[in-house]
């Protein structure tokens, strides 16, 4: 099957013009400026997007694929996420993660829900392990499942500076980085150890020990959740300066007392401003995962559910509110995560080769068409390929 978006604003994520692209398959074949479909094509669907914006398909790698909660009893488990709900967002890739509870919800559960999305049309990714360390894995360690297991990419989300946390100590926390890193170095993969970093004092200090003390490099730590208050934001901008990337948290956190808070958007436009570049810089939704609220003491007073949507919001508000241009913005969701994660530019990218992950967005950016390698998910701003039991 081939498909050719005409005369669409491509962005690579950086601005190539208006130009035609070319789908075949699961994989962009062409960017041209004039492509005609040929006889020897057979059937071709011409789609003309004419004025509208066509970029690489979203990137969200932190979601809770199976579900998360559980803080406030069993009956706050969040639900598994729904094909629907990932691709409505714009979002083609997702790297699925445990959370808090790492006893009843299991890797081999997450492995499960992992092939079966891809299966139902997007392409999916695993970490390793839960907030506790030792943490949970499929096989006896980390090493071993990065390894031996496809879908395993690094570790995580281990949870840093959190009371829910297992309080692990800095040896921990770097041999756990430093197996994750071993077993990507030996799988081809990021190998990246992706830390939940909570409200603590402690912040990213012990990080910043390890990579003073050890030959770690820092792209192996991907911090997430830093827009949570002011004080882990400067501590952030402090990693990403020394080249590292931190990872913003779409949707909002409920400001508690007088802890200033950050919306996504508005945590990577403070970042910009002091002096952060904008390839360090990732954002995902914790999509699935529970979201506290907080009354003024600080006290949990109820629960929703992070929604994969905020991605694709934050996203249009750091173009329209914020003022990032286009081609940043898209960066931030696309590219950087990509890169971060080694999965460029067969993700993250609309290049000759790259998987047919794209969106295609009008002026307002709001979402029209979604293609997850080439097969057409969201069409006329309707989803038409739901999962299984939807």
């Amino acid at each position: 099957m081939f498909t050719i978006l005409k005369s669409g604003m491509i962005f690579n994520p950086d601005d190539g013009g208006e130009k035609d692209l070319l789908i075949a398959g699961s994989v962009v074949a062409n960017i041209s400026d004039d492509i005609a479909p040929a006889p020897s094509y057979g059937q071709v669907e011409v789609i003309d997007v004419k004025g509208k914006y066509v970029v690489p398909g979203f990137i969200d790698q932190h979601v809770h694929i199976i579900g998360g909660g559980g803080e406030a009893g069993f009956a706050s488990r969040t639900p598994e996420v729904m094909l629907s709900h990932i691709v409505r967002a714009g979002i083609t890739t997702v790297v699925g993660c445990l959370g808090t509870d790492g006893t009843t919800r299991h890797m081999a559960s997450l492995l499960a829900k992992a092939r079966g999305l891809e299966l139902e049309g997007i392409s999916t990714y695993i970490y390793t392990g839960a907030y506790e360390v030792p943490t949970r894995t499929i096989t006896d360690n980390v090493r071993n499942d990065l390894i031996l297991i496809d879908k395993v990419i690094g570790a995580g989300e281990i949870a840093i500076s959190d009371y829910r946390s297992a309080q692990p100590g800095k040896e921990e926390i770097m041999k756990l980085a430093a197996e994750a890193r071993v077993g990507g170095i030996l799988s081809g993969k990021a190998g990246v150890l992706h830390l939940h970093v909570g409200d603590g004092q402690r912040k990213l200090g012990m990080i910043f020990e390890i990579l003073e003390e050890t030959e770690i490099p820092i792209t192996q730590f991907t911090p997430t959740h830093i827009n949570r208050n002011q004080y882990l934001l400067e501590d952030g901008i402090k990693f990403a300066k020394m080249g590292g990337m931190i990872d913003m948290t779409s949707g909002v956190y409920p400001d508690v007392g007088d802890i200033k808070s950050y919306k996504a958007s508005e945590a990577v436009k403070y970042c910009l401003e002091h002096g952060v570049h904008i390839e360090n810089i990732t954002m995902s939704s914790d999509g699935n995962g529970s979201m506290p609220l907080f009354d003024e003491h600080g006290n949990v007073r109820g629960m929703l559910v992070a929604e994969m949507d905020s991605l694709h919001d934050e996203f249009k508000a750091l173009v329209k509110k914020e003022g990032i241009k286009l081609s940043d913005a898209l960066k931030v969701i696309t590219q950087n995560p990509a890169k971060s994660l080694k999965l460029y530019p067969k993700k993250g990218a609309l290049q000759i080769g790259s998987d047919a992950d794209i969106v295609v967005m009008d002026k307002d950016l709001n979402i029209e068409y979604v293609f997850a390698r080439g097969k057409c998910m969201v069409k006329e701003r309707k989803v038409v390929v739901k999962g299984t039991f939807e």
